[in-house]
Order: C-alpha cells, then structure tokens, then sequence
C-alpha cells in the first residue's frame, strides 16, 4: 500500500502568509501536514508516502526531506483530480489518499484501513453549500458525490482509500475531468460506470478540512479535546 498526500495548491481561503496550507500551523504548535505524517506513522512506514506539492513546493520539502514527492508544475492552473492523477500514474497497488488540509483523529485512519476496499470517508449531518456532499444506496455505497448533491446524508472528508484492481478505470476517469474539477469527480465517473465505492462513516468530531478560518479553529478545538 501507498499513501498520497494532496498538497499542491495554494489555500487562498484560508490565508497563511505565503506558506502553503499543509503547513498551517495547529494549536498543537504542529502543522496540519506533521500532524498528518505522526498519525499515518502509526500505520504505514513513512517509506511509502508520496506527496504532491507545487505552490511553495520548497517549503514543505525542507521541512520534511525523508519523503517522496511528485511536483506538479501546473499547480495554478489544476485541481486536485490532475494532482492526485500525477501520483497515481506513478503506483500500482492500494493506496489511501487524502487532502493536505485534513485533521483526523487516528481511529479515522483504522476505521478506512480495517476492511480495505475501495471507500471514502464521511460524515453524517448538515453540510455547508461549499462543501463535497455525498448520497448513499442502502448497502452503504456511494452514489453520488459532489459539491452539488440535493439529498446529501453528510461530508465526503477527504480521505479514502482505492483497491488496486479498481486504479486502471480511476486513472482513466481522472483524464476524462477538467483541469478545474476535483478528484470526486473522478470518483462520480467511476460510480457512473458501475464501480462499487462504500462509505466508512466516522463521527463529525473526529475528522475535518480546513478551508476556511472557521474550519481552521473548529479543528483546534477537536485536537484540544483529543
């Protein structure tokens, strides 16, 4: 298995400075990527890491040199579907992939690596217009996933992991998107097409991306209570 960290882009919504938002700094005094790296660490050697970088990209490499990285040089011009599909087109097995700007609690990750298949993590509850929503069928799996979905049953939060078998028609469908689109997108053709993708649900106090300055303190308040 393989892990791939999202973090070309700039964050322009959140506003740090120059520094790109992976390297937003936590109430813990850590930043949201370190805080990423010690939980995964628990799970997977930091050997099998690759982290997709652009804005700033020496920032994040001076600062973590040990990893692998993929640059993307169209950074300002792409979104994620084009960043995760330049590292995906260097794999060829599992892996679980997430956003640079995710804060987890640890048993988010176990929950996604338990029974490894093709999933994305979510939430259950209200979710805001700008965040990626998603419905589900009643076994559990994904049926629709974007920023649009009308009937939404919560938050897709950015992590979710993909079987190797389930990789070659990803990739493919990746191509198909635009450079603006995000990965869901990617993830909806797949759907489109008859691929199963579940839902692993997790509590809402236990993940969250950080878009916005609201979300940035809501994140500090759940590692406060961690």
């Amino acid at each position: 298995m393989k892990i791939v960290i999202l973090a070309a882009g700039k964050g322009s919504r959140l506003s740090d400075g120059n520094l790109p938002k992976p390297l937003t700094s936590l109430a813990t005094g850590k930043s949201i990527l370190e805080n990423q790296l010690e939980i995964l660490q628990r799970f997977i050697s930091l050997d099998h890491v690759l982290v997709v970088v652009g804005y700033h990209k020496e920032e994040i490499i001076e600062r973590f040199p040990h990893l692998l990285y993929v640059y993307n040089p169209n950074f300002a011009n792409e979104n994620t579907a084009k960043s995760l599909l330049r590292a995906l087109n260097k794999l060829d097995e599992d892996v679980l992939w997430l956003n640079g700007d995710v804060v987890m609690h640890p048993s988010v990750i176990a929950s996604i690596l338990k029974e490894p298949k093709t999933s994305m993590v979510v939430n259950i509850g209200q979710v805001g217009e700008e965040e990626v929503k998603y419905s589900l069928d009643d076994d559990g799996r994904i049926i629709e996933v974007s920023k649009g979905v009308l009937q939404a049953k919560g938050e897709a939060l950015g992590i979710n992991f993909w079987e190797r078998k389930d990789l070659a028609a990803f990739r493919k469908n990746l191509e198909r998107c635009s450079n603006k689109d995000y990965f869901e997108r990617g993830i909806e053709l797949c759907i489109e097409e008859g691929m199963a993708v579940w839902s692993v649900p997790v509590d809402q106090g236990l993940c969250a991306e950080i878009d916005f300055p609201e979300d940035l303190e809501k994140a500090n308040q759940m590692l406060l209570k961690w």
